[in-house]
């Protein structure tokens, strides 16, 4: 392999790693670090990176190519993030080649690390429930919370497949909440409704974003903190809306 079919692979394979982690969710600082921390490795001393919400840009010195990728969904996937951080590890480590790590990059971005859709929503369920006790809430009111957690993450998965709306599919997340927790209140299934629906949107609330945003806008990633930031906003003002329709009505 001549030297420029090195590069072009080096860059396809940062460009990659950096595309895998920004899709699940990790902060822009982290991505450029492990792009130029890998670079170094194949003594490429002049690479530099640009990294938004919605795109990366990199180049691997002055007189080589520099290539685009986009980023046009981002979700929460901790496991691929440290899938991703073990590749560039042993890379840096000089345990895997420049083609093993491409090759083991691709086998990550085609594998689906998330646990089966019903154990997701039993999961939402459960923390639904939980936190409408953290938050002072009458046990009582733990099998509402249950439901509506339950039902709205069902409600906001579905629709963000059907949709890809992500702003439409929190909203009316938030507003089957509201209306289960609504209604377990009037059929006496239960007792403070601003506590079940406070338990019951917590799988919807963007925590991670949020984290990211702060953690970007201290690192000095004006730009990648401030696009975070509004999109956490905007999934707040989703929420909120859903349920002030509820409350209003």
């Amino acid at each position: 392999m001549n030297n420029e079919q090195q590069y072009e692979l080096a860059l396809d394979c940062l460009l990659l790693a950096g595309q895998l982690m920004m899709e699940s969710g990790a902060e822009t600082y982290r991505v450029e670090d492990t792009m130029l921390r890998m670079a170094r490795s194949q003594n490429i001393e002049d690479a530099q990176s640009y990294v938004t919400p919605t795109g990366i840009i990199l180049s691997l010195g002055k007189r080589q190519i520099t290539k685009i990728s986009s980023i046009p969904a981002r979700i929460t996937d901790l496991h691929k993030i440290a899938k991703v951080n073990s590749v560039s590890r042993k890379l840096s480590g000089q345990m895997i080649t420049l083609e093993e790590a491409y090759e083991e990059l691709k086998r990550i971005q085609k594998t689906n690390y998330f646990l089966p859709i019903h154990i997701q929503l039993l999961a939402a369920s459960v923390a639904s429930s939980c936190f409408l006790v953290l938050f002072n809430g009458y046990w009582s009111d733990m099998p509402a919370a249950f439901v509506a957690g339950g039902v709205g993450f069902a409600v906001v998965t579905i629709t963000q497949e059907m949709t890809r709306v992500k702003f439409f599919s929190e909203f009316l997340a938030a507003l089957v909440v509201g209306l289960i927790a609504s209604l377990a209140v009037h059929l006496g299934l239960g007792i403070e409704m601003d506590k079940i629906i406070v338990g019951a949107v917590m799988p919807l609330v963007p925590g991670l974003i949020i984290t990211n945003a702060v953690r970007d806008l201290m690192a000095g990633h004006f730009t990648a903190g401030i696009a975070k930031g509004a999109e956490a906003f905007l999934t707040a003002f989703a929420i909120g809306a859903g349920i002030a329709v509820i409350v209003a009505f």
